[in-house]
């Protein structure tokens, strides 16, 4: 396996999938494992199964994978465990993951993105630890879902490249006292709070990445506690009830990434690729997200096309 440039961190849904790392390929509705290696206690190759493109973690790898292939990049290397809740996948995850950002396999590291993972200070702060132990320039750093809920919880958010929280996430950032997003204050949200004044208390809080790309009906690029672009068009209605649309902005926000776009810029190119995306796929409320990633890179030629139109 070549040194990765990029590696997407997550899990999948089973019990019995192994701790492995390597190179997937995309196959209608699938993940397929090309080039992996089991790194837990089974080492037998054969074990690693394709992985249905549902929602979660597969989502973001399988749009990842779509997206950079049609940018002309590298493709991302993916470290996957099973976990069905009981954090044991997770946790031999972060292990794993402290151990080999310390060794010379990782190579020339460009980024990380973080995805689903059993929520972990404890794991979460050996692996910013094992990151400051490496010589720079240091890796760019994403986080989504449950590794963003750690790296809040650790109060190590402000060490972050990236965040990707929703409506409700972003309300939990932005409650110093919440420890997870359970216990999230309601007023938070109830009293008419938008979206940039959430984010300012954030960032105000140090409970926020630098960047912050929020996904709504407006989708908003905020830096340090600043809302410096935004997308709402197209507007598609029915892409809100289809399971993983937020999973797909971050694969994408992954591939801009990796492409060489500056953060703040891969933020707005992946939210509007989203957006695209689904025009060209024209949903209904029962699409499944693994329907849209065909037209993931026709929705990439229409934000370069929109892009190319303002200069």
């Amino acid at each position: 396996m070549r040194a990765p440039v990029w590696l997407i961190c997550g899990t999948v849904p089973e019990a019995d999938f192994p701790l492995c790392i390597g190179s997937w390929r995309v196959e209608g509705d699938l993940l397929v494992p090309a080039d992996v290696r089991p790194c837990g206690e089974e080492k037998n190759p054969s074990v690693i199964p394709a992985v249905p493109v549902r929602r979660g973690t597969p989502a973001l790898a399988a749009s990842a994978l779509l997206a950079a292939e049609a940018l002309g990049t590298k493709l991302p290397t993916l470290l996957l465990a099973g976990d069905c809740g009981d954090s044991k996948g997770s946790s031999a995850l972060y292990d794993f993951l402290t151990r080999w950002l310390s060794s010379q396999e990782s190579g020339d590291l460009k980024g990380l993105t973080f995805h689903y993972l059993f929520p972990s200070v404890d794991g979460h702060n050996r692996i910013l630890m094992a990151l400051d132990e490496r010589e720079w320039p240091r890796p760019l750093l994403i986080a989504d879902a449950g590794f963003m809920y750690a790296a809040k919880m650790s109060g190590y958010a402000a060490h972050w490249d990236i965040f990707t929280p929703d409506a409700g996430e972003l309300a939990f950032l932005a409650d110093e006292k919440a420890p997870h997003p359970f216990y999230t204050r309601g007023f938070l949200l109830t009293e008419g709070r938008e979206a940039p004044e959430l984010a300012r208390l954030a960032h105000e809080h140090g409970d926020s990445a630098r960047l912050l790309l929020v996904k709504g009906r407006r989708d908003l690029v905020v830096e340090e506690g600043r809302v410096v672009a935004e997308t709402e068009s197209p507007c598609l209605p029915y892409m809100e009830p289809i399971g993983g649309t937020g999973d797909l902005v971050t694969g994408l926000l992954t591939a801009y990434a990796l492409s060489g776009r500056a953060p703040r810029q891969a933020c707005l190119a992946a939210a509007q690729a989203a957006r695209f995306t689904g025009e060209a796929a024209d949903p209904t409320p029962a699409t499944a997200v693994a329907e849209l990633m065909p037209f993931i890179k026709e929705g990439i030629r229409r934000t370069f096309d929109k892009e190319n139109s303002h200069e």
